[in-house]
């Protein structure tokens, strides 16, 4: 039966158009089984030239766990795109592709001891750290391996943060760099991650300062850096609409001109800016309920099978099919299928009655789902299909 989903025009700016129209062409023409994540390609290359071209000097590194699909891997690999990751799961399927050990790296601070022997044996030899044993660690599993240090830097007006976890102030990361030179190692350089979906501009400008800080201390110290790695962090439209990545990159690209004219080596890790807008994710409603002053609406897909990220704060726009909307808009609490009170999605969606059967689109759904999702209480993981 053809699909018809009425695109409220406050949500048609949250979507690339062509990539829409792909996924309700695909509706159209196959019985699709829901939850599924469904990734349109052609957008996925479109990022894939656009990210890391504003900024000189500049190779783009895709974060594996945004999304490990192996189609999606073999797209950036056709596309010449790097690699970052931080397991031996994630470079096996890098390894399925053949992979050029000179295009991976791994920018997880704290590794474990089998992907490092992995890593190793591979070819793998440049990766992040931010404390003592990991420079034994390092230095013993690969003997004379590029590394470069993580600086902790502020996440202010970012959705998802990544401070506390990882990262070391100035001052403690010279003393890392410089015992890891003495360990066999070679110092190379610092990254920094300004945290994901940052919608603050200026978190770069604090990060390069504090970069530049430490690229002069280990000159003076008798090591001279040639690698900044920038880590992630691009955001992508959700709800909202946020810093293009041409902004983000060509304020950049200043920065990086005034405190590092010379350097010949920046890289760039992203994650969700690469694959997030590239995908939409078809679930269906299975459920409504009344309880209380609040109105419940269930979804074949939740926190634990794919939404994640909804617990951290992350929102999602919708598109529900049309055929059968009821009524005026209403504020609902959006809920997964398992049994498990914690399984909520959004607890102010606000929404026509769509009825139960209807398919619901959830937009912006590429990163940061299916790789999260576990099969909890046995419902299946969402199945990706790349059109």
């Amino acid at each position: 039966m053809p699909v018809n989903f009425k695109i409220d025009s406050s949500i048609a700016s949250f979507v690339d158009k062509s990539t829409l129209l792909k996924v309700l062409t695909c509706l159209d023409e196959s019985e699709i089984e829901t939850p599924c994540l469904i990734i349109d390609g052609d957008k996925v290359r479109r990022n894939a030239s656009v990210i890391g071209s504003n900024i000189k000097e500049c190779k783009v590194f895709y974060a594996v766990k945004a999304n490990p699909d192996l189609e999606i891997l073999r797209i950036l690999n056709n596309e010449g795109i790097g690699f970052e990751i931080a397991s031996g799961g994630e470079l096996q399927l890098l390894s399925e592709l053949g992979v050029e050990p000179d295009r991976i790296i791994s920018s997880n601070p704290v590794k474990t001891f089998n992907f490092l022997r992995y890593a190793g044996q591979y070819g793998v030899n440049r990766f992040s750290f931010d404390s003592y044993d990991e420079i034994d660690k390092i230095a013993e599993f690969i003997p004379g391996a590029k590394v470069y240090v993580r600086l902790a830097v502020p996440n202010d007006g970012s959705e998802w943060p990544l401070t506390n976890k990882f990262g070391v102030e100035l001052d403690d990361a010279l003393a890392l760099l410089l015992t890891a030179q003495k360990k066999g190692l070679v110092s190379e350089g610092v990254t920094f991650h300004v945290g994901s979906q940052c919608t603050n501009l200026y978190n770069w400008n604090i990060a390069l300062d504090k970069a530049k800080l430490l690229w002069s201390m280990s000159e003076t110290a008798g090591i001279k850096l040639n690698l900044l790695n920038l880590g992630g962090g691009y955001p992508i439209k959700y709800t909202k609409s946020v810093l293009s990545i041409q902004k983000i990159e060509r304020h950049i690209n200043v920065l990086l001109k005034d405190r590092f004219p010379d350097t010949k080596h920046i890289h760039l890790e992203p994650g969700r800016a690469m694959i997030g807008d590239a995908g939409i994710i078809v679930s269906r409603v299975t459920g409504k309920a009344k309880r209380g002053d609040e109105n419940w609406l269930y979804i074949d897909i939740g926190v634990f099978n794919g939404l994640m990220e909804s617990v951290g704060g992350i929102r999602y726009s919708y598109i529900f099919e049309a055929r059968n909307i009821e009524g005026k808009k209403r504020g609902w609490t959006l809920a997964g299928p398992s049994c498990d009170s914690f399984d909520v999605i959004d607890k102010n969606l606000i929404s026509v009655e769509p009825r139960v059967g209807d398919l619901v689109l959830i937009l912006s759904g590429g990163a940061y789902t299916t790789s999260y999702a576990s099969k909890f209480n046995g419902f299946s993981l969402p199945k990706t299909i790349v059109i």
